[in-house]
């Protein structure tokens, strides 16, 4: 749980719709695609501009498959970490289960937006990337897809 002194000055939203809304337009405004972070009814956002700190609550905990990495993600009521561009750190609330381990996630970043790879750490330092495209919604995947294609064509 974030302390009070976190969240001072904070700018927060209420109810599903507005959460989702502001949740979505972070993660395009850090550089992530939409699909990383699959939070379920939310009911509170806040975020702190001066700080970078952020909070995401929901109704209860959530466990998200995601197909393309083989992956089990555990979402706690409330998720929080600092944000800046390419990067949510001293993240709270997220686990990972690996083999038979819930495994805590403390950062995620995209070390090299051209590479379209996301990274995700534990405490201890170690970590595993995904393709952004793992986390891509249809329609983010085919606009992605897209400019690929015309890239490839102005290089030709």
């Amino acid at each position: 749980m974030a302390s009070e002194d976190e969240r001072a000055g904070a700018e927060i939203v209420y109810g599903p719709e507005e959460c989702q809304r502001r949740s979505i337009e972070l993660l395009e405004e850090l550089g992530f695609p939409k699909g990383v972070l699959p939070l379920q009814d939310l009911e509170e956002c806040g975020r702190v501009k001066e700080t970078g700190f952020v909070w995401m609550k929901q109704k209860a905990p959530y466990e998200h498959f995601f197909e393309k990495t083989n992956t089990r993600v555990s979402y706690a009521v409330e998720v929080t970490a600092y944000v800046e561009k390419f990067k949510m750190k001293k993240m709270s609330g997220v686990k990972s289960k690996q083999m038979f381990l819930w495994v805590p996630i403390v950062e995620m970043s995209i070390e090299d937006p051209a590479k379209k790879k996301i990274y995700f750490k534990t405490p201890m330092g170690i970590g595993k990337s995904f393709p952004a495209t793992a986390f891509m919604t249809e329609e983010e995947k085919e606009k992605y897809l897209e400019e690929k294609k015309n890239k490839a064509l102005m290089e030709a």
